[in-house]
């Protein structure tokens, strides 16, 4: 026997754990407050002496989930992902998951009180004190802590992750926003002679994100080749505007030029060398593609602002979009052209060719239909269909 309970109240279990004996030979041994009945306590002396057994066992610690969490957005987050995404991560944290569960000793953290805070926050988990937050919200909360408690168990703090055994919020997913041909080409069209039509066309024809644009170099762009090489990012947080490098190897890829965007990229370097020479030292060189006239970053909110407001003077010629719903215009025409999605894949940057299946699922039902034409164009001549047997 290493373990055995003993009353504490009337409703109070204390579960001593003999670990054996330490290196000086001293006898070592847990104890583990139960509270609830009896039973419960012999089923949670059961649970641990099989964490025993299969060298799951943590031993017990006075670290809270809030502590936990600080600890994990210090130690690990803000070291392995981006600053905006810190930024987003340490909101989450410290504005929702601290608040809720902090109070909770790590250890003793269980499957119900993560899926109680799910229900709370659906229902009136706002700031303002307005309602509950979304299903989309709440799935992101989840992702983080599930994310959080999976590197406990690596620094050895939690002998199982409890979020693993939560079901989250399953948001619908809102309908995308794409333009088709006629329109696409009303809107590039519309931003002929200004700042906007590169950023604009470079979305719709190679499916780059905003930051990536205006992360884009020179160096970067082979003219004679009609390629491009998506190398870095451009991001804004609290602390500014900074470049950053691709999260993924896949998103690290070459994008093959069409004609049109190869004599527009000639053009504006023409038009920015010539630029460039006017301003003189004025003029910050970083090598971008997509910059301000004196050269600098171009801020990303700036340009969702700018193509906000010239969405607003086409109103009527082109559906109100987001510039981000370019990069998903040109991934669904080029699916719809039946080009294969492993190569629509790559040039998005997508980790996987099912996850852009899924997320393009609903370009699937034209697809399939386009694909029974093809088999009936296909047997027209062996005479099959006109095989009554």
């Amino acid at each position: 026997m290493r373990g055995h309970i003993r009353q504490r109240g009337q409703r109070s279990w204390a579960i001593v754990l003999d670990l054996g004996r330490d290196a000086r030979g001293k006898r070592r041994q847990k104890w583990h407050k139960v509270a609830g009945t009896k039973r419960d306590a012999q089923r949670e002396l059961t649970r641990l002496l099989r964490d025993l057994d299969t060298g799951t066992y943590v031993e017990p610690s006075q670290m809270t989930v809030g502590t936990y969490l600080e600890k994990w957005l210090r130690d690990y987050a803000k070291t392995n992902v981006s600053a905006k995404t810190f930024e987003r991560y340490a909101e989450i944290a410290r504005v929702h998951l601290i608040p809720a569960l902090g109070h909770l000793p790590l250890a003793r953290i269980q499957p119900l009180h993560i899926q109680d805070y799910y229900s709370v926050a659906l229902e009136s988990g706002r700031r303002d004190g307005h309602g509950g937050l979304s299903a989309q919200t709440v799935l992101h909360h989840h992702r983080l802590l599930r994310a959080a408690l999976r590197q406990a168990l690596k620094w050895q703090l939690l002998g199982r992750n409890p979020a693993d055994a939560v079901e989250p919020p399953r948001p619908k997913r809102p309908e995308m926003r794409v333009l088709d041909a006629a329109e696409t080409g009303r809107l590039v069209a519309s931003t002929k002679g200004t700042r906007l039509f590169l950023p604009v066309l470079l979305a719709v024809t190679t499916g780059m994100r905003r930051g990536e644009i205006l992360g884009l170099r020179w160096k970067d762009v082979d003219l004679k080749k009609a390629t491009l090489a998506v190398r870095r990012s451009l991001e804004q947080t609290k602390g500014g505007i900074q470049f950053k490098e691709p999260k993924t190897q896949k998103g690290r890829r070459v994008v093959a030029l069409p004609e049109i965007a190869v004599d527009a990229l000639r053009s504006h370097k023409t038009r920015q060398a010539k630029h460039r020479l006017l301003l003189g030292r004025v003029y910050e060189n970083g090598d971008l593609v997509c910059a301000k006239e004196n050269g600098k970053p171009t801020v990303p909110a700036d340009l969702s602002k700018s193509f906000a407001r010239l969405l607003g003077r086409l109103e009527g010629d082109v559906p109100p979009i987001r510039l981000h719903d370019l990069r998903h215009t040109h991934a669904t025409q080029l699916l719809r052209e039946g080009i294969h999605p492993k190569v629509v894949s790559e040039r998005l940057g997508h980790s996987t060719v099912a996850f852009t299946l899924d997320v393009y699922s609903h370009v699937l039902p034209s697809m399939q239909a386009d694909a029974a034409r093809s088999i009936d164009r296909a047997l027209a001549h062996t005479g099959v269909a006109n095989d009554t047997d």
